[in-house]
């Protein structure tokens, strides 16, 4: 590892500091997502993805997909911790005329690759520049990280069913599987199990681990692909607002923002000390 699992934590807690700090002002919501994807996040752009944020064109670089667009405060949070931007553009979220759109617009800002955030469409995206890739004999690699809810759609199955058939082995998805989505847990609403078996019968070579755990998750993704020849999944089982206790688990912090100066100052007091 690069980093120390506690320089990890760090990057982490800076994360989620930072969706909190931007999306506050603003009143914009999927705080709870964001939360739970932001441990994934450091991992993959301390530790995993082979990028330069000082080359962020780089023919050769690993392209990353956030599919789950609608938690962009997470993602624009991570560029800016990796140096792809000055953090100071992140007063810019979610404001009219600003660089950072609510859903990310390829090219917003560096490290943007795609337009995210309507579900399903993703996936279907990076297997699209994974058979590209395929086909330049490049050595770069396409993650995609998708919200459990954005597997409901039909376009993931067959973005699934296709690289799995075409042997896309330079294809990595990670599902942040927090088993809550817009209107109710996903077992409610459309359970996803036997998610792992589903993944294997579309012929992907797939891992299972705890996406909080940062040793556990840099462990999993250190050697890619999972199994020659087929795409690699992690499905990461993680926790929907992660690190703030009142909001860990609870279906109404995938829309809410923070409303109060008392909720805004615990919330940043338990991050500060997770």
């Amino acid at each position: 590892m690069r980093n120390s699992l506690e320089e990890l934590k760090k990057h982490a807690r800076n994360i989620r500091r930072s969706v909190i700090e931007i999306s506050t002002p603003v009143k914009s919501s999927h705080t709870g997502g964001s939360f739970s994807a932001a441990d994934l996040l450091a991992v993959l752009y301390f530790e995993i993805l082979k990028i330069d944020p000082k080359k962020p064109q780089d023919p050769l670089r690993d392209i990353f997909v956030y599919s789950k667009g609608h938690s962009s405060s997470a993602f624009y949070s991570t560029l800016a911790e990796r140096g792809f931007f000055n953090r100071k553009i992140l007063e810019e979220y979610y404001r009219d005329g600003g660089r950072l759109p609510g859903h990310p617009v390829r090219n917003c800002a560096p490290g943007v690759e795609v337009s995210s955030g309507s579900l399903g469409h993703g996936l279907p995206m990076a297997v699209g520049m994974a058979v590209a890739r395929k086909y330049d004999k490049s050595p770069s690699r396409v993650f995609a990280m998708l919200s459990d809810g954005e597997c409901d759609e039909g376009s993931v199955w067959e973005a699934i069913m296709f690289s799995g058939f075409h042997k896309l082995d330079n294809l990595i998805a990670i599902v942040d599987y927090n088993k809550i989505q817009s209107l109710g847990s996903v077992k409610e609403v459309l359970n996803l199990e036997p998610l792992k078996a589903k993944w294997q019968a579309f012929n992907w070579a797939v891992k299972e681990v705890d996406g909080h755990n940062l040793a556990k998750i840099y462990h999993s993704l250190k050697k890619l692909p999972f199994q020659r020849g087929k795409p690699s999944v992690l499905i990461a089982n993680t926790i929907k607002g992660k690190g703030v206790s009142f909001m860990e688990n609870q279906l109404a912090w995938h829309y809410r923002s923070l409303d109060t100066p008392e909720e805004y100052k615990k919330a940043m007091k338990e991050i500060e000390t997770s």
